[in-house]
């Protein structure tokens, strides 16, 4: 006998706009994403905000993407970056991921460059913002 692996419990009807009920018809590479239970979330966004580098943060974005496939973009905003707030931090449309934790991974991305702004910096200097500093 084969044991599911523990799936993400619905949320409460006309709470989120998730479309989980979308995934019932999608194959099985699209209903990974309910693997993402909200103690594994939880230790997701502990991982996000405990940034090392810049490599560690591509890291996390490829094993996102392998495992649950979210795909998170972050780059530096189109005006004048002076804060973490003018880095752009976007997330793909994905049904079944919940609409807190479509918030809640930017703001650990965010929180982790806020306590390691030296990944910040790389981040810019990737994008050739800090070409002439």
């Amino acid at each position: 006998m084969t044991s599911l692996p523990p799936q993400r419990h619905p949320c409460p009807p006309g709470a989120c706009d998730c479309g989980r009920e979308r995934l019932a018809e999608a194959q099985a590479p699209a209903a990974r994403i309910l693997l993402l239970t909200r103690e594994e979330e939880k230790r997701l966004l502990e991982r996000l905000e405990n940034l090392k580098d810049l490599a560690d943060l591509e890291h996390l974005q490829r094993r996102l993407y392998e495992n649950l496939g979210i795909r998170v973009r972050i780059a530096p905003g189109n005006n004048e970056v002076r804060t973490m707030r003018g880095i752009v931090i976007e997330l793909d449309e994905q049904p079944g991921l919940c609409r807190k934790t479509r918030q809640s991974i930017p703001a650990a991305i965010r929180r982790g460059l806020e306590r390691n702004p030296q990944v910040a910096f790389r981040l810019l200097d990737a994008h050739d913002l800090l070409r002439d500093a």
